[in-house]
């Protein structure tokens, strides 16, 4: 059985960590332990966990991955679990690409042969900036049928109502468009302020809306869950299926949310989508990160029934404030992620079904700082959520 050579770790631009596993056979897989705002926390949680693989039979990834989470003692959280996932991935696709299949073949197979995009726009004015024909011709062109965008700016614990009214206009601008909106709160609302905007979106029938409330307020999002008739969204800030399960229990999630470079990888998310189905709840991937976590992400959504949608980063102002970065740019065909009629393709390539091209991550990697998040300030100087 061949054995974990090496591991590497590259930051690149725009804000991405991607990991390359390599065995003592020269089969290698590539995975993807983004967390915006800390690479370089992750970077030393892979040094260290690094340190105690090497050597490990590269195909045993159940007992790598229970080895990393129970034998370090001091486990979970977003730092852990992300450099946790970058190693995960990476031996998933090291795997599928040994023996010639993508990984959703390694996962029991195939459950749908197309998967529906949504495209994020993070910046929350985009829509209403930008002339409505430009929008139409790039997205409705590709047959979308809905966008994610964020809900609102900083705003205060308790706020004047009228800092809502730019979220209602810009979600009737969307629907003027045909399309359907997931609005994302970004956990920047507290309880004062999410029940009135859950209330005033209402008549206009959003998607879903996303992180209403940070997740370390579960009897809050429950209470809200009680007060609004809008699907609920989060999980990009739960970790592990221990961080989901009163969630599940209590059903104040209807749509779960577990981004794969931050849950595990691909054998957590797995174990996600499986707990969620039991108490018929969705599964929406949140993936606003780079071409390697999508692809895994993808594997993953093609394997479940209780997938929804898939979000994409194509686009968005993260990637484009890179220069010519953007979720293609690493990848050697750049057609994978091809949308049509709304949907990409079902992976078929083996592995993660992409391939890195490693001379220009190398390259890239060697002049990329750490990504830092926007700082949002209130008029009194007072640190806002991000």
């Amino acid at each position: 059985m061949a054995k974990i050579k090496s591991i590497e770790h590259f930051r690149v631009k725009p804000r991405w960590l991607f990991v390359k596993v390599t065995d003592d056979e020269g089969n290698f897989g590539w995975g993807e332990g983004t967390l915006e705002g800390h690479s370089l926390a992750v970077e030393g949680a892979l040094d260290e966990i690094i340190t105690r693989i090497i050597g490990y039979e590269a195909d045993d990834i159940q007992h790598i991955w229970q080895t990393v989470w129970r034998l370090g003692f001091y486990r979970g959280g977003p730092v852990f679990m992300s450099a946790l996932s970058g190693i995960d991935i990476a031996l998933w696709d090291l795997k599928g690409r040994k023996l010639g299949v993508p990984v959703h073949q390694l996962l029991g197979g195939r459950f749908a042969r197309r998967l529906r995009f949504m495209p994020g726009l993070e910046v929350i004015d985009q829509v209403m900036l930008r002339p409505r024909r430009e929008f139409r011709k790039e997205r409705i062109a590709q047959g979308l049928k809905c966008i994610k965008m964020n809900a609102t700016e900083d705003v205060n614990w308790l706020d004047s109502p009228a800092v809502l009214e730019s979220c209602v206009e810009r979600l009737k601008q969307v629907k003027a468009l045909g399309l359907d909106a997931g609005l994302d709160f970004h956990g920047r609302l507290h309880r004062p302020m999410a029940k009135q905007l859950a209330k005033a979106l209402e008549p206009y029938h959003p998607l879903f809306i996303e992180e209403p409330l940070l997740c370390e307020h579960p009897e809050a999002i429950k209470q809200l869950s009680e007060q609004t008739t809008i699907p609920i969204a989060f999980g990009e800030r739960l970790y592990s299926r221990w961080d989901i399960k009163r969630f599940l229990e209590d059903s104040s999630v209807d749509i779960l949310q577990p981004d794969i470079a931050h849950a595990g990888g691909i054998s957590e998310t797995m174990r996600i989508a499986n707990m969620a189905e039991a108490y018929d709840v969705a599964i929406a991937p949140h993936c606003p990160l780079g071409p390697i976590a999508l692809a895994a992400s993808l594997q993953v959504a093609v394997s479940i029934p209780n997938f929804v949608i898939q979000e994409m980063s194509l686009g968005m102002h993260y990637n484009v404030e890179a220069g010519d970065i953007d979720l293609n740019s690493y990848l050697v065909d750049k057609t994978v992620f091809d949308i049509k009629e709304g949907y990409v393709a079902a992976p078929s390539k083996p592995g993660l079904g992409i391939d890195i091209d490693e001379d220009l991550v190398r390259k890239i990697s060697k002049e990329t700082e750490p990504w830092q998040p926007k700082e949002f300030y209130g008029p009194d100087g007072s640190i806002r959520e991000w």
